[in-house]
């Protein structure tokens, strides 16, 4: 089903070939990302995302967009902590200069002096943004707790003082030192035979070699910082976020973790869902998340809660957590969370931009595809009291963080800590 292919310069090509489609997704992976940035630079990989756009040898800003959205195909990228993607979906007809354009971006940029003070002025106003969106602030907030004196925990985008400084010549040395063959996977699903896609890498990169990339600083919790942060704004809502270390990529709990996290907050059926909204009318949004990286990993609750009921938002949200672990979950939650994680994987599938991500994040990780039969049964293997024991490690009281903003008070800061402990 899946195929993969290194080339000398030690560029992985990986597709999934589906004929029947009309369409090809196409994901040009660099293994860098926000964690991959010391303090002078903390923003680059975000900034060189933006910039990438901008001109490259070949290609001109408005050519970029003109030869993939002119022929109805759609273009865009992202950037977290350890990837930078970028991506395309075009009809099967368009693939070759749709490939052309993406690896002339990543391999041929055009950094210039003049984009880059250009860029950086609209990614400062992105930085306030976010800054000024309380749901978004909340969570960056969370990740310094958790993450503290380290890349992961100083925001992707960087700050208002290091996106300030950062020249086309740093610039140029983060994409020299990062955007490397060996450091680059291509993926493809779709119309697309494999053979056709690598003989498109080896033509446009063989003049590349391999080289020297720089790796992540690793993490290694301490235990020690500030357990709680509180952000005082006057707006309508109160906004939390209480999270603790996850599983890594890598950890053999984390199927058991996904099945807990759609149990506690995946979906409308979770508890929190069930007992913070509907029950007793505390909050309109609440949910939870995994979040796994090479070496760490964090499960965060976040809340949107009107503001004189935080304190007892936050008591209902330990009370089930403390309950989980004691009890476990029922065997119809788990029933009903393996057909949600199951079904949920099989319907994302169906897509050739998702199949797509798919296949280049787990080779991305792993260096390897995992297939969805691999998958599916890892997450058959999973007994219904793994996902209690994975309750009782993650949910730790003494290794929680909590972040609020929102207008609170003394009163309510003094519950918060209380409840905390």
């Amino acid at each position: 089903m899946y195929r993969k292919s290194v080339l000398k310069n030690g560029l992985r090509v990986v597709s999934h070939e589906i004929k029947e489609r009309d369409s090809v997704s196409v994901g040009i992976w660099c293994g860098t990302g926000g964690r991959f940035e010391s303090d002078e630079i903390k923003g680059a990989a975000h900034f060189l995302e933006h910039i990438l756009f901008k001109g490259s040898r070949k290609y001109s800003c408005d050519e970029i967009k003109m030869q993939i959205e002119g022929v109805g195909g759609s273009l865009n990228a992202f950037t977290s902590e350890e990837q930078t993607c970028y991506l395309a979906k075009v009809p099967a007809l368009h693939v070759s200069k749709t490939f052309d354009v993406l690896a002339d971006m990543v391999f041929c940029p055009r950094i210039s002096h003049e984009d880059v003070e250009k860029e950086r002025g609209v990614i400062l106003e992105e930085i306030k943004m976010y800054h000024d969106l309380p749901q978004y602030f909340v969570v960056e907030e969370l990740e310094r707790l958790m993450w503290p004196d380290h890349p992961l925990g100083k925001g992707l985008a960087g700050t208002a003082d290091s996106v300030s400084q950062l020249t086309d010549q740093k610039l140029k040395d983060f994409h020299t030192t990062q955007y490397i063959p060996n450091n680059i996977v291509l993926s493809a699903c779709g119309n697309i035979s494999h053979q056709a896609l690598v003989d498109l890498a080896r033509k446009k990169t063989s003049a590349f070699g391999p080289g020297t990339f720089r790796p992540a600083e690793p993490f290694h919790s301490s235990g020690e910082g500030d357990r709680m942060i509180f952000h005082h704004r006057p707006i309508e809502q109160m906004h939390l976020a209480l999270g603790m270390p996850g599983m890594d990529h890598f950890d053999p709990g984390r199927y058991a973790l996904n099945l807990l996290n759609v149990v506690v907050g995946g979906n409308m059926s979770s508890r929190l869902f069930d007992e913070v909204r509907e029950k007793r009318g505390l909050a309109y949004s609440i949910y939870s998340s995994a979040k796994s990286l090479a070496d760490t990993g964090l499960f965060v609750i976040r809340a949107g809660v009107e503001n004189t009921r935080i304190t007892q938002t936050l008591e209902v949200v330990l009370q089930e957590l403390d309950k989980i672990c004691r009890d476990g979950i029922t065997p119809s939650e788990f029933k009903r969370a393996k057909k949600y994680l199951t079904g949920q994987l099989l319907l994302g599938l169906e897509d050739t931009m998702e199949h797509m991500l798919w296949i280049g994040e787990s080779t991305m990780i792993r260096d390897r595809i995992r297939t969805l039969d691999e998958v599916m049964e890892a997450i058959k293997k999973v007994r219904i009291d793994d996902v209690r024991k994975a309750a009782q490690r993650v949910f730790q009281p003494q290794e929680m963080r909590l972040a609020v903003v929102g207008p609170i008070k003394p009163e309510q800061e003094r519950q918060i800590r209380s409840l905390m402990g």
